[in-house]
């Protein structure tokens, strides 16, 4: 007989509730755990509420929640995750500071639920690491960080430090954790269980409003990408889209090339294919169907422009991501 394995030690979380945090960002991020505990009927994951000192924390929507300690008083943990939400500039001072470079100089690893990246900014605690914010605070974050790589996607996991967008986030990167630290089925099981669609990974982007890169100061812009938004599958002309907002042709392509960085076609065409990869993989369309309604003439031209750009045709696509999910579910 094969020696019977001990039992695993539950891994323990700790998530510090700051004022005005997001209550979708913190709850996303708790109830993978327990549902991962629930669904394998063992006790995989322990976590405890932790607030600077003690005392009630009032989250974003009024609530409070009543923490289990305090900072000062934490004991072994896996990893603490710092949730934050609006006004993020009035939520911290230099004792939750010191504390935070504390538990990282214990070798803890340290996370940020949507806008605690910037308390972990503020600590130091995320030079020469890769971070996610809430989309919102990206510019910002990118302003008074220079030398923090703040990237666009949903969640970041770079060595000791865990950072997620918030929102639903959060559940994407429990679900990341769960996955790597458990297995994939436990996490597709969980997915199932919130009813989720799929399992979003950490390359799978914010949704940013185009405004929050521009501002509002380019109104002809802003309406001219609302109108390709609005037509993926009967495409305009760049001459019908300048006549719609008002401008000349050559007008339009001096705002795409200022402010969007490439031509008014090629950004087009972009949207059209991200719109392409969402039907691939959330809906059981032929590739043919996918390709006219994302504005493209014939399968072969789409599957190019597709492979160009993702560097997988879409019948490659597809089939890793079918072929991901049947090994998910055993």
């Amino acid at each position: 007989m094969q020696p019977r394995k001990p039992p695993q030690d539950p891994i323990p979380f700790g998530f510090l509730l700051v004022p005005n945090y997001s209550m979708i960002a913190f709850s996303c991020a708790i109830e993978p755990l327990r549902m991962a505990n629930r669904l394998s009927n063992k006790h995989l994951y322990q976590w405890v509420t932790i607030s600077c000192d003690g005392q009630p924390v009032t989250a974003s929507n009024g609530l409070q929640i009543q923490p289990d300690c305090a900072i000062a008083n934490i004991g072994p943990l896996s990893a603490v995750f710092v949730c934050s939400g609006v006004d993020v500039h009035l939520a911290y001072d230099r004792t939750l500071l010191f504390w935070l470079r504390k538990l990282a100089h214990r070798k803890l690893t340290i996370g940020a639920l949507c806008t605690g990246s910037y308390i972990l900014a503020k600590a130091d605690l995320l030079d020469g690491y890769r971070c996610t914010i809430h989309w919102e605070n990206i510019a910002s974050m990118r302003e008074e960080f220079p030398n923090i790589v703040v990237s666009p996607d949903l969640f970041e996991i770079d060595r000791d430090r865990y950072t997620c967008a918030g929102g639903t986030a959060s559940l994407d990167m429990m679900l990341y954790l769960i996955s790597q630290q458990q297995d994939a089925t436990l996490a597709a099981d969980i997915s199932e269980q919130f009813l989720c669609e799929r399992i979003r990974d950490h390359h799978d982007p914010q949704r940013i409003p185009l405004r929050a890169h521009i501002g509002t100061s380019q109104p002809k812009l802003l309406q001219a990408v609302s109108l390709m938004e609005s037509n993926l599958e009967e495409l305009m002309s760049l001459d019908e889209l300048a006549q719609h907002v008002g401008i000349s042709r050559r007008q339009l392509e001096r705002l795409f090339q200022k402010y969007l960085q490439c031509v008014p076609t090629r950004y087009y065409l972009e949207l059209r294919l991200a719109h392409a990869r969402r039907l691939l993989l959330q809906t059981s369309m032929s590739i043919v169907d996918v390709a006219l309604a994302c504005g493209f003439v014939s399968a072969p031209h789409f599957s190019k422009c597709y492979r160009d750009f993702f560097g997988v045709p879409p019948r490659d696509e597809r089939r890793l991501r079918s072929s991901s999910l049947r090994e998910a579910h055993g």
